[in-house]
């Protein structure tokens, strides 16, 4: 862990970074890429020492609208517990009737249950969860640091019986690794019996570039010996890497999704997910 100081804290369309770099060792992570010019070893967190004082001034001057965090990294990283830079910028969310919604893998945010409940009787939070994998063997493999699928589920049933809609990533699907049917129908049990509101899938595969591809052929080799010349014979160092099963499989999610009133609209899902409650804003000034 190292600090810095930072200029601001909100991007311009209100996504707060609290920290950069992760420790949940997921082996597919795209923020490994040498695209992102981390400047450090990702596991070595970059800490925005300032972040709580700019996320204050920035609310103050900004619109009211949805705060977002966890798009590059994961803001529910074990070192959250001792530093607590969500739960004080939930607070000053709450504050400042802003609305919030995060990605995460992490049963940690049931600690700030009760901070997101009292901003979803103001505004509006939504709460995303990525799921690869039913299996909680192989979800230790393929995210090692960080709680299993079984536990991500019971925290997806707690945030539902709260009253806070939940959005699953379905993502990524490796080939040759979690691209199966039965893979794919057991987490789609996961999500109907957990009420959640949407899933985001963007097909059946996984994208890799420089820096993420290195470390993931490091870790098919340790862990899938042989793989790694499998998905280079194939895939070379494409882009876009797609699973040899992706038409069944989103025919599958399609068809189970629909038939269960989840909603599969990649952009409708983004488009909720961004939609402030405006006549929240309006009741009050009445």
């Amino acid at each position: 862990m190292h600090y810095v100081n930072s200029k601001s804290i909100l991007s311009p369309k209100n996504g707060m970074n609290l920290y950069r770099g992760c420790t949940h060792g997921c082996i597919y992570c795209d923020s490994r890429s040498e695209v992102y010019a981390m400047g450090h070893e990702f596991e070595d967190i970059e800490v925005k020492q300032n972040a709580l004082e700019l996320l204050k001034r920035e609310l103050i001057k900004r619109p009211k609208a949805m705060i977002g965090t966890g798009a590059m990294s994961d803001p529910y990283i074990p070192l959250e517990k001792r530093l607590k830079h969500v739960r004080k910028s939930l607070e000053l969310i709450y504050r400042y009737g802003f609305g919030f919604t995060c990605i995460t893998k992490s049963d940690l945010i049931l600690r700030d249950l009760d901070l997101l409940k009292k901003i979803k009787e103001k505004t509006k939070v939504v709460i995303q969860m990525t799921i690869t994998t039913a299996d909680d063997d192989l979800c230790r493999i393929l995210e090692p640091n960080v709680c299993p699928t079984s536990r991500r589920v019971d925290v997806l049933k707690t945030l539902n019986d709260n009253g806070i809609p939940t959005v699953v990533w379905l993502c990524p699907i490796l080939p040759y690794i979690n691209d199966t049917e039965e893979n794919i129908n057991a987490i789609l049990d996961y999500c109907i019996d957990s009420d959640v509101y949407g899933i985001l899938c963007f097909g059946m595969g996984l994208t890799l570039r420089e820096g993420s591809r290195n470390h993931f052929y490091k870790k098919l080799d340790e862990n899938f010996p042989g793989l790694k010349g499998k998905y280079v014979k194939e895939f070379g160092n494409d882009y876009v890497l797609p699973s040899q099963n992706s038409e069944k499989l989103m025919g599958i999610f399609k068809k189970r999704t629909s038939k269960n009133h989840i909603l599969n609209d990649n952009e409708k899902i983004f488009e909720y997910l961004s939609e402030f409650p405006q006549k929240t804003i309006q009741s009050k000034l009445i």
